[in-house]
């Protein structure tokens, strides 16, 4: 038996290959399957099934076109509904793979068709579960995402609740949990940084897995403090649900080479936005004016899918050269598939042709110390809870993931400083308010940890259970 995890940083999530005796199932692919199966191909295996724990939000799968390619089975829980071929499977419901089972268990909660999937050895065993949005390490799946009608956030969560306490916490504490997401995901709370854990651990460090705790307690546990999804989970899930193009067909018509002419033409006769994804370093030295940051180097694809609010949305890529292929991969991983093409030769094309180019002023925290003497406006872009536990005494919470709610709170005079905890967010928040007109905002480099480093007034949390 072979349980390899492939786990995809950007999105924080996890696919599974699962194989025994020449048969392969696969969970939760991602959109991008060709390695799947020329894995398979290697080991003389086929694939089998394709496993999906519920419908995603927060990425498109690989589940229609893998099928398409290899002829698996895709197998969803109980109550789901797809527009394509699947195999609702009922609760407790067994598979076979090669020498070992894969068992049903259905767990709404997170979604109504949420299932988990256990994985029973050759000789038996319960041996894994495949927990999907169920049940994170540290966490459990935000109950928010699929109110329709008269079902609330509560009522997802007291489902969530008895399928943890009927399903789940029943295993043996020796059973190993393999989550769908870990750290950076927005589909919980405060999920590990772990991505491989067991039921007994869980048991003992998840606050959602706690003996005594009565169902009210996890309904106002796990709602507490839920901020609203991203604009492009709700649009994930319906290509889930009715099927996509194949992710090589939208490579192959997204990577088109364009001048500096062409690409400033199609970005006038079009309403694409023009996306920058080098480094935040090179983009604040030069970049085309109105485009718009969000490096590669950080969580690429869920700030594109945060800031960008329709998948339909045309785009323009700057790229570094050669990661022109790769960043409408990772593009088409959230279901932004409406790339116009790319600037061929970069930006430094561009500015070679002699066209108009723009800056971001950014300052160092020494510096910022010195403007806060002369009643300098600062914001504050990371999340509400990274703010929480510290911050400049007189900045302002603006988190970048709802930017444009706090638009009029930025002076359109006066310059004002932005800043997050390393200075990749800044940059992208910095880049947004200058294509609206902010051309006196000034990015903090290298952010609240650098700014810890100066003699800057901060405000830090102090815990409960110090308090005399």
């Amino acid at each position: 038996m072979v349980i390899e995890q492939i786990y995809t940083g950007c999105l924080a999530q996890g696919a599974y290959y699962i194989e025994s005796n020449g048969e392969v199932a696969i969970i939760d692919p991602l959109r991008e399957v060709q390695d799947y199966i020329d894995k398979a191909e290697k080991n003389n295996a086929k694939v089998k099934y394709i496993f999906e724990t519920h419908f995603h939000a927060d990425f498109v799968s690989g589940h229609v076109t893998l099928a398409e390619k290899t002829g698996a089975k895709i197998v969803y829980g109980p109550t789901a509904k797809t527009n394509f071929d699947a195999l609702i499977a009922e609760d407790n419901q067994v598979f076979n793979v090669g020498n070992i089972t894969i068992k049903v268990l259905h767990t709404p909660g997170h979604t109504m068709e949420s299932t988990c999937y256990l994985l029973k050895d050759e000789k038996g065993k319960d041996h894994a579960l495949f927990s999907g949005d169920t049940l994170f390490l540290g966490d459990v799946g935000r109950p928010d995402l699929a109110q329709k009608g008269d079902l609330t956030q509560e009522d997802l969560a007291g489902f969530l609740f008895d399928s943890l306490r009927t399903k789940i916490m029943p295993l043996a504490d020796d059973v190993i949990v393999y989550p769908a997401h870990g750290a950076g995901s927005a589909c919980g709370k405060n999920l590990s940084k772990e991505t491989v854990g067991t039921i007994g651990n869980q048991k003992e460090t998840n606050y959602a897995l706690r003996a005594n705790m009565t169902k009210e307690e996890f309904i106002k546990e796990v709602t507490d403090g839920l901020l609203p999804p991203p604009a492009y989970f709700p649009l994930n899930v319906k290509l889930n649900k009715e099927g996509y193009q194949d992710v090589v067909d939208v490579i192959k018509q997204s990577t088109k080479p364009l001048s500096p002419k062409e690409f400033e033409l199609l970005a006038n006769e079009t309403e694409a936005v023009i996306l920058d994804v080098r480094h935040q370093s090179e983009f604040i030295k030069g970049f085309i004016p109105q485009s718009i940051f969000i490096g590669l180097g950080g969580t690429f694809a869920p700030w594109v899918g945060a800031l960008i609010k329709d998948i339909k949305q045309p785009i323009l890529l700057v790229t570094p050269e050669g990661k022109e292929e790769h960043t409408i991969t990772r593009l088409s991983r959230v279901g932004f598939d409406n790339v116009l093409g790319y600037l061929e030769g970069s930006f430094e094309a561009w500015k070679s042709s002699g066209k108009e180019i723009d800056t971001l002023e950014s300052v160092s925290a020494q510096t910022l110390e010195e403007k806060i003497k002369e009643d300098a406006l600062v914001f504050d872009v990371r999340k509400p809870g990274e703010f929480t536990s510290e911050h400049i005494e007189i900045a302002t919470s603006t988190p970048l993931d709802f930017l444009n709610d706090h638009i009029t709170e930025f002076p359109k005079s006066k310059d004002f400083y932005v800043h997050c905890a390393g200075g990749y967010r800044s940059v992208i928040a910095a880049s947004i308010l200058k294509a609206r007109g902010f051309h006196n905002v000034i990015d903090v480099a290298g952010g609240y940890g650098a700014i810890k480093k100066t003699g800057i007034k901060r405000t830090e949390a102090v815990c409960p259970s110090t308090l005399k």
